[in-house]
C-alpha cells in the first residue's frame, strides 16, 4: 500500500501535466479540421512524418539520460545530473541538423511512396514551419527528464498550464486572424513549447533548492563519460523510434488505401485519441522509471522489485478502463473533430479495436519505463522490433491489402503487435535479477563520473 501511495503521488501530477500537454495537439487538430478536410489530412501526414523522423529521435536521445540521472540522484551523485544534461543537450542539437535538412526536402519522398500530391503540398508547408518546434523540443525533452529525476514534477505542470492558456489565443491569432492557415497552426505549436521552456528556465534560475543544469564544468572531455551516455542513447532511440515509427507507418499506408483523404483524416483523429489514452500509462511509465532508477541507485533491489509488481498491476487496470472508454464513446468521439460522415463512420468502427490494443499497450508501456529505469533500453528495443515489425507490420499489410480489409486491417496488426509486446515484456521482468541490476546501477554512476567530492553543497545553492 505504501508503494501504491508513493507511485500515486508521482503519477497523478504527471497525468495532469500529460493531459495539459495533450490538449496542445487537440487544439492543433481542431484548427486544422476547421481549416478544411485537405488541411486536416495534410496536417496529419506532416505530424506523422515529423514524429517518424524528428520528435521520436529527440525523445529517444533524451531518454538515454534518464537512467543515469535517476540512478545518480538515488546515489546522491549530484554532478552527474548536470553534466549528463549538458552532454544530452549538445547531442540533441547536433542531431537536429540532419533532421531539418530532411524536413526541407520531404516532398519528393512522400510523392515517391505514393502519397496524394495535394495532401503532400499542405504537409510540406506545415513541416517547414514546424522546424522551430523541433529545436524547442531539443531543449524541453532533456530539461523535463532532468527535473523529473529530482522528483520535481510540479514546475512542468505549472509551466504547461501557463503555456496552454496562451495556446488557444495564439492559434486563433496566427491561423485565423492573420490568415496564415496551416503555417499559423505549426508556429503556434512551436510557441507553446518555447513558452514551457522559458517558464522552466525561469524556475531553475530563481529556485534555491534544486540542482542547476548549468552547474559544474561546461562539457567533460572524458571518453568514458560520453561513452556511458551514448551507449544508452542508441538503444533508447531504437526503442522509442521503433514503436513510434510503426504507428506513423500506418499513416503512410493509409495513403495507399482507397479514399486516402477519408483514411488520413480518420487516422489523424484515432492517433490523437491514442495520444490521449497514452497519457495515463506513459505517466505511470515515467514514474516507474524514476522510482526504479532511484531505488537501484540507492542499492535497494527488493524495493525496486516491489515497485515493478505494483506498477504492472496499476497498468493492467488502466488498460481495462481505456478499453471501456473507447466502447462507450465510439459513436460520439469523432464529432469532436469533424462533421464528415465518412470519417465519423470509420472512426466509430475502429475505436473498439483501438481500445482492445490498450489492454496490451498500458502494461507494456509501464514495463518499458521499468527497463529504462534499470538501464536496459537494449531489451526494450529488441522487444519492440520483434513485436511491431516481425509480427504487427506483416499482419497489418496482409489484413489491409491481402484480405482486402483496408483501413480496418491496419488496426488488427496493431492488436497483434501489442499482445506480442506485452507478453515479452512481462516475461523479461519476471526473470529479472534485481540484485544484479543494483550492482549495474552502481557501476553506471561510477563510470559516468567518479568524483570524490560529489556531494558538494554548491550544486544545491
Amino acid at each position: 500500500m505504501d508503494e501504491l501511495i508513493s507511485l500515486g503521488k508521482i503519477t497523478v501530477p504527471l497525468v495532469i501535466s500529460g493531459l495539459i500537454f495533450y490538449s496542445k495537439s487537440l487544439i492543433s487538430m481542431f484548427f486544422l479540421g476547421h481549416l478544411g478536410k485537405i488541411e486536416l489530412a495534410g496536417g496529419s501526414l506532416a505530424i506523422g512524418f515529423a514524429n517518424i523522423t524528428g520528435y521520436s529521435v529527440m525523445k529517444g536521445l533524451a531518454t538515454g539520460m534518464e537512467p543515469i540521472c535517476c540512478q545518480a540522484f538515488g546515489a546522491k551523485k549530484w554532478t552527474v545530473l548536470s553534466e549528463t544534461f549538458k552532454q544530452t543537450l549538445c547531442l540533441l542539437f547536433l542531431g537536429a541538423i540532419p533532421i531539418i535538412v530532411l524536413w526541407l526536402n520531404m516532398e519528393p519522398i512522400l510523392l515517391l511512396i505514393g502519397q496524394d500530391k495535394t495532401i503532400t503540398l499542405v504537409a510540406k508547408v506545415f513541416l517547414t514551419y514546424s522546424i522551430p518546434e523541433l529545436l524547442a523540443q531539443a531543449l524541453l525533452s532533456p530539461l523535463r527528464i532532468f527535473l523529473r529525476a529530482q522528483s520535481l514534477n510540479l514546475p512542468f505542470t505549472i509551466s504547461a498550464t501557463w503555456a496552454m492558456i496562451l495556446h488557444l489565443p495564439i492559434n486563433y491569432f496566427l491561423a485565423i486572424y492573420l490568415d496564415l492557415g496551416v503555417k499559423g497552426v505549426a508556429l503556434a505549436s512551436a510557441c507553446n513549447t518555447l513558452n514551457i521552456n522559458l517558464a522552466l528556465l525561469v524556475y531553475l534560475f530563481f529556485t534555491e533548492t534544486t540542482i542547476k543544469p548549468w552547474d559544474g564544468q561546461m562539457l567533460t572531455n572524458s571518453y568514458r563519460d560520453w561513452h556511458s551516455l551514448v551507449s544508452l542513447m542508441i538503444p533508447s532511440v531504437a526503442s522509442v523510434c521503433l514503436e513510434w515509427w510503426w504507428y506513423e507507418i500506418m499513416v503512410v499506408l493509409c495513403g495507399l488505401i482507397n479514399n486516402p483523404e477519408t483514411n488520413m483524416a480518420a487516422i489523424g483523429i484515432l492517433i490523437q485519441t491514442t495520444g490521449l489514452l497514452y497519457v495515463f500509462p506513459h505517466s505511470l511509465s515515467a514514474s516507474l522509471s524514476m522510482r526504479i532508477g532511484q531505488e537501484l541507485g540507492a542499492e535497494a533491489p527488493a524495493q525496486a522489485r516491489q515497485t515493478t509488481i505494483t506498477g504492472l498491476i496499476i497498468a493492467m487496470v488502466c488498460g481495462i478502463l481505456a478499453f471501456t472508454f473507447t466502447i462507450a464513446v465510439k459513436d460520439v468521439w469523432g464529432k469532436l473533430y469533424t462533421c464528415e460522415p465518412e470519417v465519423l463512420a470509420l472512426t466509430s468502427v475502429v475505436l473498439p479495436i483501438l481500445g482492445f490494443c490498450e489492454l496490451g499497450n498500458c502494461p507494456q508501456t509501464a514495463a518499458c519505463g521499468i527497463l529504462i529505469g534499470s538501464a536496459r533500453p537494449n531489451l526494450g528495443a529488441c522487444i519492440n522490433f520483434c513485436s511491431f515489425y516481425l509480427v504487427g507490420l506483416p499482419v497489418s499489410i496482409f489484413a489491409a491489402f491481402g484480405l482486402k480489409m483496408g483501413f480496418l486491417g491496419l488496426w488488427f496488426g496493431l492488436a497483434a503487435a501489442q499482445v506480442t509486446c506485452v507478453c515479452m515484456m512481462i516475461c523479461t521482468l519476471v526473470f529479472t535479477d534485481w540484485k544484479h541490476q543494483a550492482k549495474r546501477a552502481k557501476e553506471l554512476t561510477q563510470a559516468t563520473r567518479d568524483h570524490n567530492n560529489d556531494l558538494e553543497a554548491n550544486l544545491l545553492s
